[in-house]
């Protein structure tokens, strides 16, 4: 699967140890990318994990409550 970018792109630099960069680029060779698009993937991947772990955090927060959801809303709009 290849991702193709459109609009700009940053530039960054950061410092890894030698050992990731060797597995970074035996992934590129056996995929046939470039180790940039390696890394570009393991960024999405990271980002969308932590996406989907606050939504995990939050799931059910009500559950338990007797009060009404929407009655909760409404006195708190009755606030403003």
């Amino acid at each position: 699967m290849y991702i193709i970018y459109v609009g700009d792109m940053g530039r960054i630099l950061i410092d890894l140890p030698d050992e990731q960069i060797e597995e970074l680029a035996a992934l590129g060779e056996q995929e046939q990318r470039p180790r940039a698009a390696v890394i570009r993937d393991a960024i999405s991947a990271y980002i969308a994990s932590k996406k989907r772990r606050i939504v995990v955090d939050v799931f059910g927060l009500w559950e338990g409550r007797r009060l009404d959801g929407l009655q909760y809303q409404q006195e708190l709009r009755e606030e403003w």
